[in-house]
């Protein structure tokens, strides 16, 4: 399994629904990480840090909107997309469910095509280096496409390992990544790798950013882990 692929949380209740949705996404090359109620889908929020949020209206134990409510009012996980499905079709609805936090509104029955289309068009948005653009923060610049990067305009030499932590980090500047989410994004799930492993990784891109001069842009988190800036 690719260490990019990307991670979609699906939120959905109704048994049926969640493994047409689940053969669908993974089709398309996504990993799918499932939960059949609000308190489970809140959960996994915390341990998967899913790039992407298909979350139903009407769930047991937590409603999908509060859940869209606690996922978007904290710093963490404030950026990351969620699509509500809702077989609720008023407009005064759609509102709240948007007003709320939610990026897309899916209104059931929805043609499962159409579906994975806003799935990968707000994944773009949210994991720019998966669609192969470019990322800057301050004095650095990376391509996803050509895998160059550079700082203050001078080429810097990085591994495949410090690329892919230097894109998930640029993706999300100032979010503190946990050691077991980078072994996740960066290593993938099915590889077991010691988490000291990831320091090891951390101090070797820190001295290839450093290499022509300039700051160390990295930052460690006292028991939660590494962000940039």
């Amino acid at each position: 399994m690719s260490a990019e692929q990307p991670t979609v949380l699906l939120v959905e209740d109704e048994p049926a629904q969640r493994e047409v949705l689940s053969y669908n996404l993974e089709a398309e090359g996504f990993r799918v990480v499932r939960a059949e109620n609000g308190e489970e889908g809140l959960m996994l929020v915390d341990e998967e840090a899913p790039d992407i949020i298909v979350l139903d209206w009407m769930l047991p134990k937590v409603s999908g909107i509060e859940v869209c409510r606690q996922v978007k009012t904290r710093p963490d996980t404030r950026s990351t997309p969620i699509i509500m499905l809702s077989a609720r079709s008023e407009e005064v609805d759609r509102v709240r469910g948007l007003e709320t936090g939610a990026d897309d509104y899916v209104v059931k029955p929805y043609s499962v095509v159409e579906l994975m289309a806003r799935v990968r068009a707000q994944l773009r948005r949210a994991r720019p280096s998966a669609a192969g653009l470019v990322l800057e923060y301050e004095d650095i610049r990376l391509d996803s496409e050509s895998h160059r990067v550079t700082r203050a305009g001078e080429t810097l030499k990085l591994g495949p390992t410090e690329f892919r932590l230097l894109s998930t980090f640029m993706e999300k500047p100032g979010r503190v990544w946990s050691r077991e989410q980078l072994l996740d994004r960066v290593w993938g799930r099915d590889i077991y790798v010691d988490t000291r492993t990831v320091d090891v990784h951390i101090g070797r891109l820190r001295k290839a950013l450093c290499q022509h001069g300039g700051g160390d842009p990295l930052r460690t988190v006292r028991g939660a882990g590494y962000a940039l800036g």
